[in-house]
Order: C-alpha cells, then structure tokens, then sequence
C-alpha cells in the first residue's frame, strides 16, 4: 500500500515510508479528490461537469491542477467537490487513508472532542480549585471543614461514576 509524503503542495506516494507522513490541508484535499473522481470512474471532464452543475465554476483543467498541487483550491471549491461527492467537508480535508473510512472518522472526531472536553473541565476544576485555596489561605480556620468537605464529596461523585453503567452495558 503506498503511504503519502507531503513536498510543497504536491503529494507523491512514498513506497519505502514503513509509516507514511500524513498529509494536512490542500495535499490531503488534492490527493482525496483524485482518489474520490477515479474511484466513481469519472474523467475531470465529468467532475467538471458535475461541479458546473452544482454551481461551482470549474473547467477540467483546474481539477487536474488541483489534483497534481499545481493549484492552490480555495475554500469554495473544496465544499463544492465535498457537495459533489457527498462528503463532509471535514472528512475531504482529512488523511486520505482514514477519510475513506468515514466511521473512523467519526470516531476520531468522538475521540478529540472527548478530549477538548476533558481540558475545558480540567481548566474549570483547576480554576475553581485554586480560587478555593485562595478563598482558605485566607480564612486557615475552615481550611480543615472545607477540605473534608471537598474530600468526600469527590469520593461521593467517583463512586456514583463508578457505579454507573458504561455505554456498553446501557
């Protein structure tokens, strides 16, 4: 299976890559749109085409630029060639290894946003946490009541995490 290398804009498979280089932006685009155009059977004349009659201005010559990088696309063509393909725009800019398995994904994205949302509650409890010791460095004599408190009711919330189903048994 070739893997893909990224040199300027133009992608080119790299056979001797045991892990391949993913692609980012326009070279995943240019590389996708190829792959996506010959795996329906369509000439650039034909994708042409269908991009013309979806509304978005494109002659054969510019596909096949787009394609081998020697033209940048811009951000209303790539929704034009996801509109015509059918694809998110987001899974067209993506690694074309995985952008074919749309379920990956999908379960990529799950898997970051899981993660933002992990730092954005991350940052809150460390915020509050602090604005917490803060409040306690200045009134020491409820330091002890307030930590206990903090203690259990922490100890209270995992266990109810724990105990809860997890997706697979729901």
């Amino acid at each position: 299976m070739a893997h893909y290398a990224r040199k300027g804009l133009e992608a080119v498979a790299d056979e001797n890559s045991p892990q391949g280089v993913l692609l980012s932006g326009e070279a995943n685009v240019a590389v996708r749109i190829k792959l996506e155009r010959e795996a329906r059977g369509w000439s650039t004349n034909a994708l042409s085409d269908r991009l013309n009659e979806a509304g978005f201005d494109m002659n054969p010559s510019g596909v096949w630029r787009i394609e081998n990088g020697k033209r940048r696309i811009n951000l209303d063509e790539a929704i034009g060639f996801a509109e015509v393909f059918g694809l998110d725009l987001r899974n067209l800019v993506g690694p074309p290894q995985l952008a074919a398995k749309a379920r990956a994904m999908e379960l990529i994205d799950a898997v970051v946003d899981a993660f933002r949302q992990t730092q954005r509650a991350n940052t809150t409890y460390t915020q509050a946490r602090d604005a917490l010791d803060t409040y306690l460095t200045e009134h020491p004599d409820i330091r002890t009541e307030a930590d206990v408190m903090v203690s259990n009711a922490i100890a209270k919330a995992a266990a109810a995490h724990d105990d809860a189903p997890s997706d697979d048994e729901k």
